[in-house]
């Protein structure tokens, strides 16, 4: 389980710098906007099922069809480590047939920017 506390803080982004993270396991207090992303966003998975949750709401099992070579285990531990770091919502639609749709909070918007910032770097190497 992790909480969030509220923190005054230096930093510049406001969804980092009001917050702090601790968990309950080791009650780590992630000080640094570059730690708590990479704490939260590290992982095989993770950056594609956030920017596919950029998009809108997505099922799990459209997860599963967007990566198919991830397993059913892989995913469902990355989407509860990103729901227990506040990127993602759970929420369950109770309609026929029941699922689950995840959307991404506030803090998990803040983000976006980041992301459009790498992807303007241009990271892959150069081909002759």
């Amino acid at each position: 389980m992790i909480s969030f506390t509220q923190k005054k803080s230096h930093f510049s982004i406001p969804a980092i710098s009001q917050y702090s993270m601790t968990t309950e396991k080791n009650e780590v207090l992630l000080n640094c906007p570059k730690e708590f992303l990479l704490k939260m966003l590290t992982g095989k998975w993770k950056p594609c099922i956030f920017r596919y949750a950029t998009q809108g709401p997505v099922r799990f099992g459209q997860i599963m069809k967007l990566l198919p070579e991830a397993s059913k285990q892989a995913l469902t531990v990355a989407l509860r480590e990103m729901e227990e770091s506040g990127i993602l919502d759970r929420k369950v639609i109770k309609e026929k047939p029941l699922h689950v749709e995840y959307t991404l909070t506030d803090l998990g918007l803040e983000f976006i920017p980041i992301f459009k910032a790498i992807d303007e770097l241009n990271l892959l190497p150069v081909r002759k």
